[in-house]
């Protein structure tokens, strides 16, 4: 190593002292032999050591994470870092930009001292660099792709917690999807919902589900103000199709590099149940249609969930065991899911349990209850040589607490960290660029025009009001093995209808998944 003399004859600065025993310690923990992404640099006795990089592996990136800390503490830059390293490793990366300021990840960054500075303290060789991206809407309310869902495929689950019923009327609207998928009813929008749930409480549609449950004019009347309450509030865009697939969410660049989509969010901030709900109907989604993978090179996909502590507030019981196996199982579809919130606590112990890759931004501690998030958030990280309660609520912005899965699945020490600087522009890009962006991208001719085709509603419209009766009228005693229900559904008209209706569809499975979402065949 040159010596300080050496240094000042030559012009260049003076090498670091070495690491005291105890840095050094927690530097080893994150020397890594293979791909890894730099997140910064080793915070000791108040200075920043470029000398001890803090790194996380790139297979462990599925093994999922936590990014926390208190606003303005630099969370939305952490997640740009490193969605950046991501996507310059050929991983593609889906980002919800709820306060819209992540489209400058699509454009290089602004080189200033304040920039320069920081990189330097990190030890990174900073270059202004734009990533490839794809911007997203919810429903087109915004600068993006439109995304949206069928009703079907959404399902009663995650509807139930969009329409905020209980479980006795979760429960009736799983009985009411049961009956559409098995008359060949395909929910698209709201109002075929509506209109099945009209039939099903009128005089010719009433018997039709007395033999398995039935549906109570009551439950069937919240439902339906909670349909109308939703639908005026301008919710009736998110539902239909052309359906988004979820599929796009996992390319690449020509040049290698993976895709960032960037699902816009300020449009709906005021509906934070909606986007935080179909956050997780995308998982869902993604989770059905991946194949088993077990541990690769690098994750296919990784999804930061933004203020994540929405999709887990009033959640009933089923509704979270739903997230929590979710979760535990994607992994192995090589999908990483980083949960972005202020503190662990907002994150239910099952869910937290499985984030071994942690990034925890400052913590202020102004009241009791701030107090009491401090010490359990202080619990959650592994024992460290550092104060963290003292640590957590000195630390500045671009600062962080960070622990992640080694190589071989155990945890790193706990280092306090100077965060790298993003490459990219912090901060969003103008709205006609963005737009003229989004006018340019591969799938606006896909998914910009909404569809709105024959479905559950223009059939019951249409049908004489004895025929779906008919459907369900018992046979005459027989001899012959009674067909299964499946058997069933594929042999009646309304089915045969639908199928010449949806064309591609014909095959199409009706399986539910643990949120009750419909399996799509790619």
């Amino acid at each position: 190593m040159m010596s300080a003399g050496e240094a000042a004859a030559t012009g260049d600065p003076p090498p670091p002292p070495p690491l005291p025993p105890a840095a050094a310690a927690i530097a080893s923990g994150y020397a890594f032999t293979g791909q890894a992404l730099d997140l910064g640099a080793l915070l000791w006795d108040g200075r920043c050591r470029p000398d001890a990089p803090i790194r996380i592996p790139l297979p462990v990136l599925n093994r999922h994470g936590l990014v926390a800390g208190a606003t303005g503490t630099g969370k939305t830059k952490t997640l740009q870092l490193i969605a950046e390293q991501l996507s310059a490793q050929g991983v593609p990366v889906f980002l919800a930009d709820v306060k819209g300021d992540l489209s400058g990840i699509a454009r290089p960054g602004q080189r200033d001292e304040r920039v320069l500075g920081r990189a330097g303290e990190a030890g990174q060789e900073w270059a202004a660099t734009g990533f490839p991206a794809e911007f997203l809407a919810l429903g087109g309310l915004g600068h993006g792709i439109p995304v949206r869902a069928t009703i079907t495929s959404f399902g009663p689950v995650l509807l139930s917690k969009v329409l905020q019923l209980n479980r006795t009327q979760e429960q009736s609207l799983g009985l009411i999807f049961h009956y559409a998928d098995a008359k060949g009813l395909e929910l698209v929008d709201l109002k075929d919902l509506r209109a099945v749930v009209a039939f099903l409480t009128s005089d010719e549609g009433r018997a039709e589900l007395k033999n398995i449950g039935g549906l109570s004019t009551a439950t069937a009347g919240v439902i339906l103000r909670s349909l109308t309450a939703f639908e005026a509030q301008g919710m009736a865009d998110f539902f239909g199709e052309p359906e988004f697939d979820t599929a796009d969410l996992l390319r690449t660049a020509p040049d290698g590099r993976g895709v960032v989509s960037v699902l816009e969010l300020p449009a709906v901030q005021d509906k934070p149940l909606l986007f935080s709900t179909f956050l997780m109907w995308l998982l869902a989604d993604l989770f059905h249609d991946l194949p088993e993978i077990g541990d690769a090179d690098k994750p296919k996909l990784v999804f930061f969930f933004d203020e994540a502590h929405l999709l887990f507030n009033d959640a009933s019981k089923a509704f979270l065991d739903s997230i929590t196996q979710t979760v535990r199982l994607i992994r192995s579809k090589g999908v990483g899911v980083f949960f972005v919130t202020q503190t662990p606590k907002d994150v239910p112990s099952d869910v937290l349990a499985q984030l071994g890759n942690r990034v925890q931004h400052a913590l202020r501690a102004f009241t009791p209850e701030d107090q009491k998030a401090l010490r359990a958030t202080v619990q959650t990280f592994p024992k460290s040589s550092y104060d963290l309660e003292e640590l957590l609520t000195g630390l500045g912005t671009g600062e962080a607490v960070v622990t992640v899965l080694s190589e071989r699945g155990a945890p790193t020490p706990v280092a306090a960290t100077r965060l790298r600087a993003p490459e990219s522009l912090m901060g969003p890009v103008d709205a006609a660029e963005l737009d003229e962006a989004v006018r340019a991208s591969a799938l606006h001719g896909r998914y910009a025009q909404a569809v709105d085709r024959e479905s559950a509603y223009e059939k019951l419209q249409r049908a004489p009001a004895a025929e779906p009766k008919a459907a369900t009228r018992p046979e005459k005693p027989s001899s012959k093995e009674e067909p299964s229900l499946v058997e069933q559904v594929v042999s009646s008209g309304m089915f045969r209808s639908l199928a010449r209706s949806v064309g591609t569809q014909l095959g199409r499975e009706i399986t539910r998944s643990l949120f009750g979402t419909a399996r799509r065949r790619r």
